[in-house]
């Protein structure tokens, strides 16, 4: 199992997490509070966490090629809903496999 780990600072952290947790409850099930979220993407399960600070995502997948994928998946959408912020991608990190 691999993990994959981003962090954007930002003011509206909970606002972004909110807004993609609705969209893509549309396609996924999703469970989300104004702080935190979990859904199980198709690559994938995605926790999000929403602070002062920005907003934590947190992937794991079977392989790299599904992580590759759930990333996508999640910076594609946020590149959308935070553009006001700058957004233009997590700057995702590789976990230490245990």
């Amino acid at each position: 199992m691999y993990s994959t780990s981003a962090h954007f600072p930002t003011a509206n952290g909970s606002k972004y997490l909110q807004q993609l947790c609705k969209h893509l409850a549309h396609k996924v099930e999703v469970t989300f509070t104004p702080t935190e979220a979990e859904a199980d993407l198709p690559t994938g399960h995605m926790s999000l966490r929403a602070d002062e600070t920005g907003l934590f995502a947190r992937v794991t997948a079977e392989d790299l090629p599904a992580i590759i994928q759930a990333r996508f998946v999640i910076d594609k959408h946020l590149v959308t809903f935070a553009f006001r912020d700058g957004f233009s991608g997590f700057s995702w990190a590789l976990d230490p496999q245990a």
